[in-house]
């Protein structure tokens, strides 16, 4: 019963952490070491990274219409519309594909309070420093999406191979860079993770050679599920905030829990 309640708590962690840009894998590492699971199947690569496969399917279930190309309700168009936008997605997908690839378990090595407190302060920062800018979007919309800027927030996206950084912030954070307005920047990095976060928690399945018990597939699926469920409140809730408000908040938040990491690491559990 403990580790049901523990895997619940978790699946909310993840679901509520995964879209919102304040590093979702952090937060799952940073939750297990304060709860002094070392060792146990909550700190698995195969959990860490395979719950979030339900929050894959919230994204999945919100935007089926908009990324469904083969939907009869879209005009002709419209359906060409959705597929230019998928081969952005593809196309974003490839430096974190290949460099991710290169990089995954040497990264690995860097998944500790330390890391996890110096990417959430440097984004929080980066996150304020942005949005000060004085500078309009000049991407509405995801037609408006060049091939270039695509690729380019795909660059942005392998940051977030670092414990910490935020896919969802990371992508957010390069979008509007290359001038996407904050909308955009958040369905892309939606979008984005479908493939991202399907392929690395593939990947984390093929070749992880943990042999999990029937206890744990059920830990594992209620896990996913919870997340599934909040990840679809979380992300109508970000998508909602932004058409009125800015992400500098998020950096904010990011800052000040760096800052309690820090504090806590070296002050309490030490």
């Amino acid at each position: 019963m403990i580790d049901i309640i523990k895997s619940v708590f978790l699946g909310i962690v993840e679901g509520i952490t995964e879209w919102l840009p304040i590093s979702s894998t952090g937060h799952m590492i940073l939750v297990n070491e304060i709860l002094r699971e070392d060792g146990s199947f909550f700190t698995t690569d195969l959990y860490l990274y395979v719950i979030q496969l339900g929050a894959i399917l919230a994204i999945a279930t919100l935007y089926f219409k908009k990324l469904n190309p083969f939907s009869p309700s879209k005009t002709k168009q419209e359906k060409a519309d959705t597929w230019q936008m998928w081969f952005k997605v593809i196309v974003a997908c490839i430096p974190a594909a290949v460099i991710g690839l290169l990089l995954n378990d040497f990264m690995d090595k860097f998944a500790n309070w330390a890391v996890i407190s110096a990417t959430l302060i440097i984004y929080g920062i980066a996150f304020i420093f942005i949005e000060r800018r004085d500078k309009s979007a000049s991407v509405k919309d995801m037609n408006g999406m060049t091939y270039k800027t695509a690729i380019l927030i795909g660059l942005f996206q392998v940051l977030s191979i670092v414990p910490g950084t935020s896919r969802s912030g990371a992508t957010i954070l390069g979008a509007m860079i290359m001038g996407c307005s904050r909308g955009v920047a958040a369905e892309f990095s939606f979008f984005l993770a479908i493939p991202v976060m399907f392929g690395v928690s593939l990947l984390k399945i093929v070749t992880n050679d943990y042999a999990m018990t029937g206890s744990e597939w059920s830990l594992l699926l209620i896990g996913m599920a919870v997340a599934y469920i909040v990840s679809m409140l979380a992300v109508k809730f970000l998508v909602g905030y932004v058409r009125k408000h800015d992400f500098k908040v998020f950096g904010y938040y990011r800052i000040v829990l760096g800052i309690l990491v820090i504090a806590y690491f070296t002050l309490i559990a030490a």
